[in-house]
């Protein structure tokens, strides 16, 4: 069993279609990290001055959440497409995404992590992290990390350009 990691980025597209060439009919949980809305409210200043009843945050956490299922679904879909026998599930986000990841991988008991990487470096990656970084960095399992779609294009530029 393999943990895809899917946002419905062209990064995480791009994970999908490596994993499927490398693990051909292998079982997949496609998964989705969603964070319920007052907690997102909580990790933000934009929280500070909103008063709003339980049934509002139940409200947008189910939409959250509804959100959530039909992205796993367009991931597992895709996975499916590219040659895994995939399954689609969601989480909650409980402390960071990395973690969110890494205890949904140990739910399923899953032999390996597949995500993208959005290709950010220097001080970018510096201040708006890495949950590519994180996950490998305290994973028990195997990581196949993907390389941004972009970042390998360029990549390739240059190194036609030298030849």
């Amino acid at each position: 069993m393999i943990l895809i990691c899917y946002d419905g980025s062209e990064d995480s597209k791009a994970a999908i279609e490596r994993a499927g060439s490398l693990f051909r009919g292998d079982p997949a949980i496609v998964l989705t990290v969603w964070e319920p809305f007052s907690d997102m409210l909580a990790r933000t200043s934009a929280g500070l001055g909103y008063v709003t009843g339980v049934s509002d945050d139940q409200r947008f956490d189910e939409e959250g959440r509804k959100s959530a299922e039909r992205m796993a679904e367009d991931g597992a879909t895709a996975a499916r497409g590219a040659g895994l026998d995939a399954t689609s599930r969601i989480c909650a986000r409980a402390g960071t995404v990395a973690h969110s990841i890494l205890s949904a991988a140990d739910r399923a008991n899953a032999s390996a992590i597949v995500l993208g990487s959005r290709g950010l470096t220097g001080v970018g990656s510096l201040f708006l992290g890495s949950v590519s970084h994180a996950v490998v960095q305290s994973a028990d399992r195997a990581v196949l990390v993907v390389p941004s779609p972009k970042v390998a294009a360029r990549r390739n530029e240059k190194l036609r350009a030298n030849e």
